[in-house]
C-alpha cells in the first residue's frame, strides 16, 4: 500500500481524555538497604514527560498537526509541570482543574532497568466531567478530527456525551479504549483496541478470519465504521463492514513498546484529518508503530521520520516539493551532501543513465526534479512528451543511483531549487554556470554548480527523429 503523508500543518487534531504526569528517576543501585532487603537507588538524574492523553498529543504535535488538548488535573504541582512541558511543546490545552491528585507515575531506574512504579492518582468523579464537556463543545468546532485517549482515570467516563457532540458537528472520533464494554463508545468512526483489549470484549481469538467476524459483531453492536486492531509482532488489523486490511509489523528492533498504542492512534488521526483515507492512514500508523518501538522510553516519532521509513518501492522514491524541503533539511543535518538535477527525461537512454549516475557520485543522495507534462510541451512542442509525468518519474525513480524524485510545473526549476536548497547543483550540456537555473541560489548558500558533459550520441530529440524515420520508412 503506498500512500505520500498530508501536509499536517494545515491539520487540526482535538485530544481529549486522561491526562498524566511521567517522572523517571533514574541512578545507581549498588547496596542493599540496612532497614529492608531492597536495594538502595541514590538518584543522580530524573525526567519528566507528559504521559497518558498528553502523549497522545505530543505525538500529534510531533508530526506537525495542530493539537489542542483537553483533560482533568488537580491543583497540584504535577499539574504546574504538566503545563509548563505542554507549552514548551507548543501544545495548546485547556484542563479543568479538580480537587483531586493529576495523575502521575513515577518509575525509579537502575542501569535502564524498572525497579519500581509508585502511582498517585484517584479516578475522577463524574461531578468533575460538566466542564470537561463545555471545554469540548467549545473546542470541536475547530477540529478535523478528535481522539479519545481512553486511561480508566475518569475523564472518559461519559464519552457517549463527546461522541454525540462530535457527530453533531460531523468530527470523526477515534478512540484508544480502556473498557471492554464496546458500547461505551458508540457512534465513534473506529476504536484502536490492542490484541488483549480485543479479546476481553470478544474472548479468545483462533485465527485472522475468526477476529474479523467477531470485530465486525462489534462494529455492528456500537455503530462503528471500522476498528484497527495492534497484534504487537503480527502487526495490525484493520477491520470494516465490506473490507479488511492486515498490516505485517515494520519493527526491526523492539527495545520499549512504552506509549505505542499513543503514537499509532495519534498518527492515524492526524493523517485521517490530513485527508488519507482509513486504510492509508493505518498504514501510516503502523510505519510509524515500527519506528517508536526501536526507542527506549515514552517517545514521539517525527514527520521526517516518517517520511524517511516509508518502504522505499519506485512509487515511495515520488515526494510532493513540501516533503523534500523536509527529507532534503533532515539529510543535510546528518552530514549528508545533496545533489540536485533536473529535465523531461522523456525517453530514457544510456546518456541519461551516466549521467545520473556521475551526479550521485558528487554527493550521497540525488534529486530528480522532472518537468510536468505541460512545461515539457512548453519546451519541447505539443508532440512531447511521449510518456506522461506518472510514468517518466516512475522509471527515474527505479534507478539505483536515485533517492527523491519530484515534479515541478514552471518552465524553469529556479523556485523549486531556492527551496529546496542542494549542495550540489548539476547541469548536463554545454552550459555556462551563470545559464543554470537556481545557480544564484546555490551558490549564494555555499554550494556548487557542477556542469557534466553528455554521452556521445545519445540523445531524445535523436531518438524520437529514428522513431519517425522508420515509421515513414515502413509506411513507403
Amino acid at each position: 500500500m503506498s500512500a505520500h503523508l498530508p501536509d499536517f500543518s494545515h491539520t487540526r487534531v482535538l485530544v481529549v481524555g486522561d491526562v498524566m504526569l511521567d517522572k523517571y528517576w533514574h541512578g545507581k543501585a549498588s547496596r542493599i538497604s540496612p532497614e529492608a532487603p531492597v536495594p538502595v537507588v541514590n538518584i543522580a538524574e530524573h525526567k519528566h514527560i507528559p504521559g497518558g492523553a498528553a502523549n497522545v498529543a505530543l505525538n500529534v504535535a510531533a508530526l506537525g498537526a495542530h493539537t489542542t488538548l483537553l483533560g482533568l488535573v488537580g491543583k497540584d504541582e504535577s499539574a504546574a509541570m504538566l503545563a509548563q512541558l505542554l507549552n514548551k511543546a507548543d501544545i495548546d490545552f485547556q484542563f479543568a482543574a479538580t480537587d483531586h491528585p493529576t495523575t502521575t507515575k513515577l518509575r525509579v531506574l537502575s542501569q535502564h532497568q524498572q525497579l519500581i512504579r509508585l502511582d498517585f492518582e484517584e479516578v475522577y468523579p463524574e461531578s468533575c466531567l460538566p466542564e470537561l464537556q463545555a471545554l469540548f463543545e467549545n473546542q470541536i468546532k475547530q477540529a478535523d478530527v478528535v481522539v479519545l485517549s481512553d486511561y480508566g482515570k475518569g475523564a472518559l467516563a461519559q464519552a457517549r456525551i463527546l461522541i454525540d457532540i462530535a457527530r453533531r458537528y460531523e468530527v470523526p472520533v477515534l478512540v484508544d479504549p480502556k473498557t471492554s464494554d464496546i458500547t461505551h463508545y458508540q457512534g465513534a468512526t473506529l476504536v484502536t483496541p490492542n490484541f488483549k483489549e480485543f479479546q476481553e470484549m470478544v474472548g479468545p481469538v483462533t485465527n485472522d478470519d475468526d477476529l474479523v467476524s467477531k470485530a465486525r459483531i462489534l462494529l455492528e453492536k456500537a455503530n462503528l465504521q471500522a476498528m484497527l486492531i495492534t497484534r504487537g509482532e503480527k502487526g495490525m488489523s484493520l477491520v470494516s463492514a465490506n473490507d479488511v486490511v492486515h498490516l505485517k509489523t515494520q519493527a526491526r528492533e523492539v527495545f520499549d513498546v512504552t506509549g505505542a498504542g499513543d503514537t499509532v492512534i495519534a498518527t492515524l488521526a492526524a493523517c485521517y484529518a490530513g485527508g488519507l483515507d482509513l486504510a492509508k492512514a493505518a498504514d501510516m500508523a503502523n510505519t510509524a508503530a515500527g519506528i517508536v518501538v526501536g526507542k527506549i522510553g515514552t517517545a514521539t516519532v517525527s514527520e521526517t521520520e516518517l517520511l524517511s521509513a516509508i518502504p522505499k518501492d519506485e512509487n515511495h522514491k515520488i515526494y510532493s516539493k513540501v516533503e523534500l524541503c523536509k527529507l532534503v533539511k533532515a539529510a543535510q543535518n546528518q552530514g549528508h551532501r545533496v545533489v540536485m538535477t533536473n529535465g523531461c527525461f522523456d525517453i530514457l537512454h544510456a546518456g541519461h543513465i551516466q549521467y545520473l549516475t556521475q551526479a550521485k557520485a558528487l554527493g550521497n543522495k540525488l534529486i530528480i526534479a522532472v518537468n510536468d507534462d505541460a512545461s515539457v510541451r512548453g519546451l519541447k512542442g505539443e508532440t512531447r512528451p511521449l510518456n506522461i509525468l506518472e510514468n517518466r518519474m516512475q522509471v527515474l525513480a527505479g534507478l539505483e543511483a536515485v533517492d527523491w524524485v519530484v515534479p515541478f510545473s514552471e518552465d524553469t526549476p529556479q523556485h523549486l531549487i531556492s527551496q529546496v536548497m542542494p549542495d550540489v547543483l548539476v547541469k548536463g550540456g554545454d552550459y555556462k554556470v551563470e545559464e543554470i537555473a537556481g545557480h544564484k541560489e546555490v551558490l549564494e548558500n555555499g554550494g556548487e554548480v557542477i556542469i557534466l558533459s553528455f554521452k556521445p550520441g545519445c540523445s531524445t530529440t535523436g531518438l524520437v527523429e529514428k522513431i519517425l524515420e522508420s515509421k515513414e520508412a515502413q509506411e513507403v
